[in-house]
């Protein structure tokens, strides 16, 4: 029986280089559209054969989850995620349709990832009898903050992204390898773990958190699309000057992250969330209406800090009961990466209409319906009895 300590750390890495992987990628994103000589339009519909990937796989997971197991799923996530990386860097510049199928099968590959790695988080976290999920999140965090730091270093080092790329996934997949035997034996603890996970798509609680996850991952995901692009467009500021806005963000919702932890086990969930996207919605306004930079940075933080536990504590509460964690995290995120696939082109549109900052309005307009979705992630009791002796 694995340990609950070599369980967390295991865990943790395996967000850590997800995120790494992650940002490795984004950061060679403008070489993709100058080797290719591409438009906005085609870079973005480039891009969307990774949300494609993702989306298509993330429904069938719960059920590979339940019938092989959380180690199995996440290797096969890994190595898919890899193979898709190297396809894809080794077409750039040369063949667009090889980067592109490259892109899908690495998207494949993460989608898998995700949930397994949730789910395990989700065991850990109710092994641990305490808020642990947000903390996995903000690995994924720090993750992406590394992997764009170290991209940025070899984009100046003029090391070539084929060979950047290719040592970011092959060092990721062999940590995930060497470390994921530690996981806890999620779908082989729990006796009803062959329960048919295409009715999770029927149960009206889980639906309601894929809803509210939507909105949140909306909240998160146009900050790491736009919000770069409408502080230079509508605050006029330099390019650098917007990235740094970015990393503000990014830090501020790892911190939320961390400090979140703490709150959920003292207020409960429903309180937390809604705290946190009033939070978000008064970020964004300050945003889009303010004038001072300290006030647009204020309200950067306060996006960022808002921004941060939606989807964990989404993943928390869709694996409340250990029965049919996979199947549930499945459905939830596979609703919640539809922001992901829609956000973008969605914010495109808006922004084409009424320019790029205002566009970040839609964030504080969808948080308001949100907010009334928001009590069906309150806690709730396993339905089965504490199946593990916790071990240390």
């Amino acid at each position: 029986m694995p340990t609950l300590t070599a369980a967390r750390n295991a865990v943790g890495l395996s967000f850590f280089l997800n995120g790494l992987v992650f940002a490795s990628w984004v950061s060679r994103i403008p070489e993709v559209r100058s080797s290719f000589d591409l438009s906005n339009g085609r870079l973005g519909l480039v891009l969307l054969a990774i949300a494609l990937g993702s989306v298509l796989a993330l429904p069938t997971s719960g059920a590979l989850i339940n019938r092989w197991g959380t180690v199995r799923i996440v290797r096969f996530g890994s190595a898919a995620a890899t193979i898709g990386m190297l396809t894809a860097a080794l077409g750039l510049g040369q063949l667009l349709p090889v980067t592109v199928v490259g892109l899908f099968v690495y998207g494949l590959g993460i989608g898998v990832w995700d949930v397994a790695m949730n789910v395990e988080g989700a065991e850990v976290e109710r092994s641990l009898r305490r808020t642990i999920m947000p903390r996995f999140h903000a690995g994924f965090s720090g993750g992406t903050v590394v992997g764009a730091l170290l991209g940025a270093l070899l984009i100046e080092l003029s090391v070539p992204s084929s060979v950047h790329l290719v040592g970011i996934v092959l060092v990721a997949v062999l940590l995930v390898w060497r470390t994921s035997p530690s996981f806890l034996p999620v779908a082989e603890s729990h006796a009803e773990h062959t329960t048919s996970a295409a009715r999770a798509w029927l149960e009206p609680r889980t639906l309601l958190i894929g809803v509210m996850v939507l909105a949140l991952a909306m909240t998160e995901g146009t900050a790491n699309d736009w919000l770069a692009v409408a502080l230079v467009d509508g605050h006029d500021v330099s390019h650098a000057v917007g990235v740094a806005g970015f990393a503000v963000f990014v830090l501020a919702m790892t911190a939320g992250r961390f400090v979140g932890t703490g709150l959920i086990d003292r207020f409960g969930r429903v309180l937390v969330l809604w705290g946190t996207m009033v939070l978000a919605g008064a970020g964004v306004l300050l945003i889009v209406f303010a004038d001072q930079p300290v006030l647009v940075v204020l309200g950067i933080v306060l996006w960022g800090i808002g921004a941060s536990l939606g989807f964990p504590v989404g993943m928390s509460a869709a694996a409340d009961d250990p029965v049919r964690a996979a199947s549930r995290v499945s459905v939830v995120s596979t609703i919640g990466y539809a922001a992901f696939l829609a956000g973008p082109p969605f914010l495109g549109f808006v922004g084409d209409q009424v320019g790029t900052l205002k566009a970040l309005l839609v964030v504080a307009v969808l948080l308001m319906p949100a907010a009334l979705v928001v009590p069906s992630a309150r806690e709730q009791r396993s339905t089965t009895p504490a199946a593990r002796q916790e071990t240390a």
